[in-house]
């Protein structure tokens, strides 16, 4: 298979897929190593496909930011509640796409995490374990923008109550 075919499966396949696909899957359906996903990857984002990555793989933008409501939601708490913070927020019907901090030096940071589940966000956070890595919101004491993603409004307000009941929500509205 050439380079460009190979690079069209790849799209191909994220396409269909209903959740993040690994680079190592994707080497293995495509017979090359995960090296050579990760530069295939990297060629496609340059030609402006909206690829994805989260901790569990790669996923195509537009699979993230189905219809319902996209919104903005400030939080501030230390580490030891982030799995408490994402559990409200798939529990009451959301979809975590990203965390986001206000860095002094390099401005807004993001990382994407397209968490839709309570097994997502025990991978997620697994991930953050085993490789000792920090939270983004470890720069900002803490302080952080998520965007969610959700059917309507009613589960944007379930969310936000929840999150104000637990101290982490920054304004109730």
């Amino acid at each position: 298979m050439k380079s460009n075919q190979r690079r069209e499966k790849i799209i191909s396949i994220l396409k269909k897929a209903q959740q993040a696909v690994s680079a190592s899957s994707l080497a293995e359906q495509l017979q090359v190593s995960r090296q050579i996903i990760v530069g295939d990857i990297a060629l496609l984002r340059a030609q402006g496909n909206e690829i994805l990555s989260t901790p569990r793989g790669y996923i195509i933008d537009s699979n993230t930011r189905d219809s319902g409501v996209i919104c903005k939601i400030a939080c501030s708490h230390g580490p030891e509640y982030t799995k408490d913070e994402i559990y409200a927020i798939v529990d009451n019907g959301g979809r975590l796409i990203d965390v986001i901090v206000e860095h002094p030096i390099y401005g807004q940071l993001s990382g994407q995490l397209n968490i839709s589940s309570r097994y997502d966000t025990d991978i997620f956070l697994k991930k953050v374990e085993s490789d000792n890595v920090s939270l983004l919101s470890d720069l900002t004491d803490g302080i952080h923008l998520h965007t969610i993603s959700c059917d309507d409004y009613e589960t944007v307000s379930r969310i936000k109550r929840a999150l104000w009941k637990m101290g982490i929500l920054l304004s109730e509205k």
